[in-house]
């Protein structure tokens, strides 16, 4: 049984199997529209802001 997911840029069903070469997308479009958003820093990780080492606690 093969595996399906969304392509996370456009919801599409995907298999994921070794000849899908751009899994987990469904094209080389929709990889390329992800690693654009991430160039532009649509995408972040949230964190909190590193604390100053001169600052007195």
């Amino acid at each position: 049984m093969v595996t399906v997911v969304s392509c996370p840029t456009c919801s599409a069903k995907v298999e994921w199997k070794p000849e899908n070469k751009y899994r987990p997308f469904c094209s080389e479009r929709c990889k390329q529209i992800d690693l654009g958003a991430w160039a532009e820093e649509k995408y972040a990780i949230p964190a909190a802001p590193p604390k100053d080492p001169h600052e007195e606690e």
